[in-house]
């Protein structure tokens, strides 16, 4: 199956985006690759590939990547039957012949998303002309000065969670203390004056603290997009006490909101009549992961323009550029540069609002970038080697909410809270789609590598010495997999690819060390000086090579192939 001649010519390892090649060659049209041969792949029915962080050579007996100086680190190793690894996943060995090593993406210094990798790929040359020519014939209209052009549409405000008015879709359920912009009628802004029927837009940044109920809206802040005029400015009272100000991010602290009076309900009396204007047309919210500000004002609102949506991350969907990273490579100035004193929202407005500009001056591909990626779902939806386009059914079973990030094309998204309902969900699509992915976070949890969700104002701590982990919760994840492995692959029909990845290895020397690094370059960049900082908190050349060491160690990962 592996072709070792071939892998031995490499640079490095396998990669991540190999592998989702080789998902692409089965079940959709990618050309097959070099390094492994798949005799009659239109006979393989099914595609299940597995997402498994933390399992490591050492878990099946195998020796530490890289092998020797002598030996290619990169060629298959054969794995030990059980008798002989005594491996606490015994599936795997009984399984699978042979792990072939891989390696993440990254550059020197940073391990990028695996998730992304693998969900992302190159469009066909045949789409690639397609794209060009709809460029090319773009109509002229689309240059012009029509901020509308960037509206996000119903699919777009979906697929990015934002809470959806009822009038537009019947698919957000709105909470207690929520309101939404009411409908313009079309015929009472047709009897307007023509000068009266153009929508006002209105940029927006709101901040929350914490309190025991969660994030709640603590300050917000509105600029009129044509005169720059702040028209909105407001501190806002929570509800329940603040139990963390999250000032480094908020910019809001114990003694600024004392003064607040302001209650949420009176912010929703206040701005929904310049949103939705009693004789005019619903005004246009430009702001940036809009959602995120709808959502602390529990507003939904139906016209909506989001400049991380509108401007592209250099590495592609479903990643979403930051603000101050967009406004220093388009804009050309810095924002968000007061340190531990934290971000305000009428900068982060006004930001928004050039970049706005800027989108309209340059045209629609301003601050796009031309990488032709697109997600791996629309190219299994394009296949026709399978009975047409639309065949290929495709399904994403994770944690979280994988319909809002790297499920968002895929036919079915199932989101899940813990490893058995992965499992759970995972019996239940199988049956029904063509490729199904899921990911177990079991093994990984056990072994520290996954940092608990922070609130926006926490820095994840991670320990300079990552601690060793319990051997008994270490064991009883690893015979929870194994017993799930066993569960799903007895219920896998003939004829069904079962493909497993790591991704990576341990993440957590690498994730110390760049903590550091940003660390040191912030408070340089905020005006101090190295001889006025602790020594141990310096960024030495010496760090720097470590790091690199690191995240090289980071980046390794295994690969398990095989047909039922």
């Amino acid at each position: 199956m592996y072709v070792n001649g071939e892998i031995v010519k490499r640079k490095d390892a396998v990669h991540v985006n190999d592998v989702r090649d080789l998902v692409l060659h089965i079940i959709a049209d990618a050309p097959p690759p070099n390094w492994v041969k798949v005799e009659h792949p239109r006979s393989i029915e099914k595609v299940v590939a597995l997402l498994i962080p933390g399992i490591l050579p050492s878990t099946l007996a195998l020796p530490p990547l890289p092998t020797s100086a002598t030996s290619n680190p990169n060629v298959p190793l054969s794995i030990p039957l059980p008798p002989e690894s005594n491996t606490p996943i015994p599936f795997i060995a009984n399984t699978y012949s042979h792990a072939c090593p891989t390696r993440a993406p990254g550059d020197q210094t940073r391990m990028y998303s695996v998730l992304s990798e693998f969900f992302q790929c190159q469009v066909t040359g045949e789409e690639r002309a397609r794209r060009q020519a709809m460029r090319a014939c773009m109509p002229q209209r689309a240059f012009d000065n029509m901020p509308s052009l960037y509206l996000l549409s119903l699919k777009e405000m979906i697929e990015n969670d934002y809470p959806i008015p009822s009038y537009m879709a019947d698919v957000f359920e709105k909470g207690p203390h929520w309101v939404e912009t009411p409908q313009a009628s079309e015929e009472s802004i047709l009897l307007l004056p023509t000068e009266k029927r153009q929508s006002k837009i209105y940029a927006i940044d709101c901040e929350m603290c914490l309190t025991e109920d969660g994030k709640e809206l603590t300050r917000v802040c509105m600029i009129d997009y044509e005169s720059g005029i702040v028209v909105y400015d407001k501190l806002v009272k929570p509800p329940k006490p603040v139990i963390d100000y999250m000032t480094r991010w908020s910019g809001i602290t114990e003694a600024v909101l004392a003064s607040a009076t302001t209650t949420l309900a009176e912010v929703q009396a206040q701005i929904v009549p310049i949103l939705a204007p009693k004789n005019g047309p619903t005004s246009i919210l430009v702001g940036h992961s809009l959602e995120s500000d709808l959502r602390a004002l529990r507003i939904c609102h139906s016209r909506c323009i989001d400049t991380a949506i509108i401007y592209h991350h250099p590495r592609g969907r479903p990643l979403k550029p930051g603000l101050a990273w967009l406004t220093k490579k388009w804009a050309g100035r810095e924002i968000q540069t007061r340190g531990e004193s934290g971000h305000d929202p009428e900068e982060d407005a006004r930001a928004c609002v050039d970049l706005l500009r800027m989108k309209l001056r340059n045209g629609p591909g301003f601050g796009e970038y031309k990488t032709d990626l697109e997600s791996i779902f629309e190219r299994m939806a394009r296949a026709s080697g399978r009975g047409g386009p639309g065949s290929v059914r495709s399904a994403v079973v994770d944690h979280g909410n994988p319909g809002a990030m790297h499920g968002a094309r895929a036919n079915s998204n199932v989101p899940c809270t813990s490893d058995q309902e992965v499992l759970e969900g995972l019996l239940e699509a199988i049956p029904a789609h063509e490729f199904s992915f899921g990911r177990f976070t079991g093994i990984a949890d056990a072994l520290g590598w996954l940092t608990p969700k922070t609130t926006a104002a926490e820095t994840p701590v991670v320990p300079i010495t990552p601690a060793e982990p319990s051997p008994m919760v270490l064991a009883n994840a690893q015979a929870m997999l194994n017993n799930q492995l066993i569960t799903l692959y007895a219920s896998l029909p003939p004829r069904t690819a079962f493909i497993i990845f790591t991704g990576h290895s341990d993440p957590r020397r690498m994730a110390s060390l760049n903590a550091r690094k940003s660390a040191f370059e912030s408070a340089i960049r905020g005006g101090k000086n190295a001889e006025d900082m602790d020594k141990a908190d310096w960024w030495t050349a010496s760090d720097g090579r470590e790091l690199e060491e690191e995240v090289e160690k980071a980046k390794r990962g295994l690969l398990f192939l095989g047909v039922k």
